[in-house]
């Protein structure tokens, strides 16, 4: 069994509590708007259109596909930036137990690792077997990093080794989270109370989008409600870096500024959330 790997990070301490590893794969049922990494939300179907542009040599095409030597590689990035398909050639397909020997290099200086992307949960079956040796053999703390698009309650047997999920939600309204994800949300909303039911939830995140207080209200008051003191809520403003164009007009080049983060905080706690993180 492998998965696409987009990218490993040995040590984050933005990825959940503690210094981590941090294991990006590719491939989303979601097309956010404002994804700051929107070259892992399709995998490439090796058009050959990077190629090229690689002046590093580092991309090639063999028997009509894509080939990347990451020895090459200089990151420019180029080949994301030409890519239309919201892909990545930059794409290495691991199995468990080489992703397990790379966890295990920087083991001892982890507490756990979180699994990402792209979305995560479109490879649960991977993630039960990376889960199972990572638990048994190094005994870390294992988080999922999902936007919820997955039926957490089909997947009892990765719940059960995984110590919690770090849940996006993203908009509470479905007509705009449709319009900003490209698809609707009541799976979302049934795992954040799903997971919450059974003590799995380790912490919602929602993106504040410039321009839509009423949209950024609704979603915080639904979720505020919902945790209460269960779980952290983060609360993490847009930022255009990486956005890709429709985002930027969608959403703007600026920020929110710290006074508006701070009233949207303000907010949750009003609406009883006593865990909130301002990013």
């Amino acid at each position: 069994m492998k998965a696409p790997i987009n990218k490993i990070i040995p040590f984050s301490n933005v990825d959940g509590p503690g210094n981590r590893c941090a294991i990006f794969f590719q491939s989303c049922p979601f097309a956010c708007l404002y994804c700051h990494n929107p070259e892992t939300i399709h995998l490439c179907n090796n058009c050959g259109a990077c190629v090229a542009l690689c002046e590093a040599k580092a991309l090639r095409m063999e028997n009509g596909v894509v080939i990347w030597e990451k020895d090459r590689c200089v990151n420019c990035d180029k080949c994301i930036h030409v890519c239309e398909r919201l892909a990545s050639p930059k794409i290495c397909y691991m199995s468990v137990d080489a992703l397990v020997q790379e966890v295990k290099k920087v083991s001892a200086f982890i507490r756990g690792v979180t699994v990402s992307g792209g979305e995560c949960m479109n490879h649960a079956p991977f993630l039960c077997e990376l889960f199972q040796i990572l638990k048994n053999q190094l005994g870390l703390h294992l988080l999922i990093d999902s936007n919820g698009d997955c039926d957490f309650a089909k997947e009892q047997r990765l719940l059960a080794l995984c110590d919690g999920v770090m849940l996006d939600v993203k908009a509470v309204d479905q007509t705009f989270h449709k319009q900003l994800c490209g698809r609707e949300n009541d799976r979302v909303l049934r795992n954040l109370d799903y997971l919450l039911k059974q003590g799995k939830l380790a912490e919602v995140r929602t993106v504040l989008l410039p321009g839509c207080d009423g949209q950024n209200r609704a979603t915080i008051a639904y979720v505020a409600k919902h945790i209460g003191n269960r779980c952290r809520y983060k609360l993490i403003a847009y930022r255009p870096y990486g956005v890709r164009e429709a985002g930027l007009q969608a959403f703007g080049r600026q920020a929110l500024n710290q006074q508006e983060l701070k009233e949207y905080e303000r907010f949750a706690f009003q609406h009883g959330c006593t865990q909130v993180t301002l990013v």
